[in-house]
């Protein structure tokens, strides 16, 4: 039985069995053409999959924003509109936001207020730089308050990538506690519903690395939370304190991304199964320069090829499956168990990787650098020519609903005026099913898988590399295409290719779905010959192989059959 177990005396501080969100983000000298990666994936068994749009606007004086709830739409109240907003595809305009929950303490939690989806939102539509968004973000919760749990936001632009991590003052105080950090240009980082700020470098008067709330700490003696001197603060250590489901079924994930771009993050496995207290760092260098087509393997990240990996084990049964059904973990006794919670999870509603691509590159490929702890690191990677971006055609915004696993990450550029049919807000929702809804073909395809996960993932995983190697030579073709259209030529065509694009994968995912449904029905494996299922010489259906259960798994419970 490959299950943690602890006891439930050690659990702490504000933690829900969703567990939900993860980020990841690459600096522009950490990938292959100068891009600054971030990944999102939005995790929740009451989120649906569909794609966010909202044109570019100029609004009139005195008119106001409403303000939902992201999570439940419950009216929160209204806020003074701005003279323009800018258009916003999903999370990116050119600048692009993602986010994780960590909860934190839980008599922080805020009531009134700006939620954490609207602060993203808000912000897409007011600006264009990373600074601007955490001045933004910061000063809105400040005069309105914040009305969510504690949160990491991941906000990067053309030039820079960030993490800001908030956490309310209660229902008796307005405002935020909260510290923003800069990843350096040839790091990467993460996080995964915990903090990961640490100790604050208080000295950065100029803000070139760090901005802070100005009672981050005082607020934190105030409460009773901390009272050492200011240079031994830990933003994370007081306002999320660590518990082993944090290290477990946050910090995991973290490490399993960590540990793909970088061997020496293997030492890590202590720390995030609760047998070590040495922390990882905030960001670390890359063996080698990351493409956004490394991001979407990474969202798709299962812990395969190490100890948690969640396809392997009693719990996966005889087809290796990744489901588990009811939360995260369950108490017997009081005792609690917890399964692994990889990346790519059955719950996510949608998930994206945003290709924030610069109009000019300058530099070469990542060099040694002072990592979180200041020690000099020595890259293993070599320099790399870098190519320019034109501007006609700026960014992408890979996005994939459900599953990242067996979803597929679909181009969409972020100066598209129009979204697809089959991602479109209100084409269906979670309690009414569409047939022309993305969301509910690409949930045919995954749930079908569930029940014999290891057969038909080769055959989900054989279409998912085909199209995504085809998008990658379209995006090319369309990128020099567009170079030399007018601006206004330039969006129309990238609307046109994007919608396309969705389009055209929806139905393959629905032929997918239908060719593994005629496969595996039953039980059962068709047989196959030349690409098409099998028939004699008189046109009927040759019978399926009666797939037996693994030897492994009869060895096991063999003893428990009645035999002769």
């Amino acid at each position: 039985m490959k299950r943690f177990v602890i006891c439930s005396l050690l659990f702490t501080i504000g933690y829900s069995l969703t567990m939900a969100c993860t980020n990841f983000m690459a600096g522009k000298q950490a990938t292959t053409d100068g891009s600054i990666l971030i990944s999102y994936a939005a995790d929740s068994y009451s989120l649906y999959g569909f794609l966010r749009y909202r044109p570019a606007a100029d609004h009139e004086e005195g008119a106001m924003r409403t303000i939902e709830d992201w999570d439940t739409g419950k009216p929160l109240g209204e806020i003074p509109e701005v003279k323009h907003t800018y258009s916003v595809v999903g999370n990116m305009n050119e600048l692009a936001i993602g986010e994780t929950t960590y909860g934190g303490r839980e008599e922080l939690y805020g009531e009134t207020g700006i939620d954490y989806g609207s602060l993203i939102y808000i912000a897409l539509e007011r600006c264009k730089t990373a600074r601007e968004a955490i001045a933004c973000m910061t000063s809105l919760v400040s005069e309105y308050g914040y009305a969510s749990e504690g949160e990491s936001f991941t906000i990067a632009d053309t030039e820079e990538v960030w993490i800001l991590e908030l956490i309310g003052k209660g229902k008796q105080e307005k405002g935020a506690v909260w510290v923003a950090a800069r990843i350096p240009d040839d790091c990467v980082s993460a996080h995964a519903n915990q903090a990961r700020i640490t100790q604050i470098d208080f000295t950065d008067k100029k803000h070139q690395n760090w901005y802070w709330a100005d009672d981050v700490v005082e607020f934190a003696r105030k409460k009773g939370y901390y009272s050492g001197a200011d240079k031994d603060f830990s933003f994370s250590d007081t306002y999320n304190p660590l518990d082993f489901s944090a290290k477990y079924a946050c910090e995991a994930r973290v490490w399993s991304f960590f540990r793909q771009v970088n061997k020496e993050m293997e030492k890590y496995y202590d720390y995030v199964v609760g047998k070590s207290e040495e922390r990882m760092p905030l960001y670390i260098k890359p063996d080698r320069l990351l493409s956004a087509q490394d991001f979407k393997g990474f969202m798709r990240d299962q812990y395969e090829g190490t100890p948690l990996e969640i396809t392997t084990g009693e719990d996966a049964g005889p087809w290796q499956s990744k489901l588990r059904y009811g939360s995260l973990g369950f108490k017997l006794d009081s005792v609690q168990y917890w399964y692994e919670r990889p990346t790519a999870t059955q719950q996510t509603g949608w998930s994206f990787v945003a290709q924030i691509r610069p109009t000019e590159v300058k530099g070469e490929g990542v060099k040694g650098k002072a990592n979180q702890k200041g020690k000099k690191t020595k890259s293993k990677v070599e320099p790399t020519e870098r190519k320019l971006t034109n501007p006609n055609a700026g960014g992408i915004f890979w996005f994939g609903v459900d599953d990242a696993a067996t979803n597929l990450y679909v181009p969409m550029y972020c100066r598209i005026t129009s979204v697809p049919e089959c991602f479109r807000e209100g084409n269906g929702d979670l309690y009414t099913y569409s047939p022309t809804s993305a969301f509910w073909t690409y949930n045919q395809v995954a749930n079908w898988a569930y029940s014999k996960y290891s057969a038909m993932m080769p055959d989900i995983k054989k279409v998912q590399a085909e199209w995504e190697e085809y998008f990658n030579g379209k995006v090319a073709e369309t990128d020099s295409i567009v170079s030399t259209m007018t601006d206004e030529e330039s969006r129309e065509y990238l609307t046109h290719f994007s919608s396309t694009q969705a389009t055209v994968s929806t139905a393959a995912w629905k032929n997918l779905y239908e060719y593994l449904l005629v496969k595996y029905l039953d039980g059962q494996q068709r047989k196959e010959e030349d690409g098409k299922f099998k028939r004699n010489d008189w046109g009927q259906p040759v019978g399926p192989y009666r797939t037996p259960l693994p030897e492994e798994w009869l060895r096991k419970y063999a003893p428990g059959i009645i035999h002769e």
